[in-house]
């Protein structure tokens, strides 16, 4: 929970968002793999290959609000939700992810969906690849997966998901953080998140599922465009204070 009586995020790898303000604490796509964290000091592995990679980047308050994408295991992860969870942690997914959560998912949800809990607001927005973005594999069909924008504590903010730009970013209404994949293979790449940014017109905006690039080459897109969008290229487990 937000001690400063401010509203703060963290970014961990590839697309793992913690949002904290006075009213709620949530994470989007929460999913510990290894790999991700292997010279991060403060991770701690409970248990590791052959069995189900169990862990956590460092020591994590748990959730009132865990929200998922969609089911590729670098985004939905049982046992990461359920280190995160208590007896009143409201899970929020679409239908696909069902298979790996189960009846761990408190809201099943589609895009059009508004979700009012207390503390915060989700609304869910579509996400997916198109035949002219240049995300390299298209896994992410129109329908299946979605992504979020987050509201509490005044402040807004749009988790993207997984997905090339789409129309339906220019609909999101006042958006105050943009949290956008930039790396190119599943996603737009770094050019696209710069005009993906433009058209939600941020105040900031935070590059996400970025392993196979250079977060720089985003940040060069971004200046190139002449979008007024503050960039923030976070660190894992750095805070940004909103």
């Amino acid at each position: 929970m937000s001690r400063s009586g401010r509203v703060t995020l963290r970014w961990f790898p590839p697309s793992w968002i913690e949002i904290s303000s006075p009213e709620a604490h949530l994470y989007i796509d929460p999913a510990y793999l290894k790999t991700y964290f292997s010279h991060h000091p403060g991770r701690i592995d409970y248990t590791g290959w052959p069995d189900e990679i169990d862990g956590l980047p460092e020591p994590l308050d748990p959730a009132d609000v865990i929200a998922v994408t969609h089911a590729h295991k670098d985004h939905c992860k049982l046992v990461t939700v359920a280190r995160l969870s208590t007896d009143n942690t409201v899970v929020v997914a679409p239908a696909a992810c069902r298979r790996e959560l189960g009846d761990n998912i408190g809201r099943l949800v589609s895009a059009g969906d508004v979700v009012e809990l207390p503390g915060v607001t989700i609304r869910v927005v579509p996400a997916y690849n198109t035949s002219t973005g240049s995300s390299t594999r298209k896994q992410h069909p129109p329908g299946r997966d979605v992504g979020y924008v987050v509201t509490t504590g005044e402040v807004s903010v749009y988790h993207a998901g997984d997905t090339d730009v789409i129309p339906e970013m220019g609909e999101l209404g006042h958006i105050d953080v943009a949290c956008l994949p930039i790396g190119g293979r599943f996603t737009m790449d770094h050019r696209e998140a710069a005009v993906a940014t433009s058209i939600v017109n941020p105040k900031w905006v935070v590059p996400m599922h970025r392993l196979r690039v250079d977060p720089g080459r985003f940040l060069s897109s971004l200046s190139a465009s002449g979008c007024t969008a503050q960039p923030v290229l976070l660190h894992t487990g750095a805070e940004l204070t909103l």
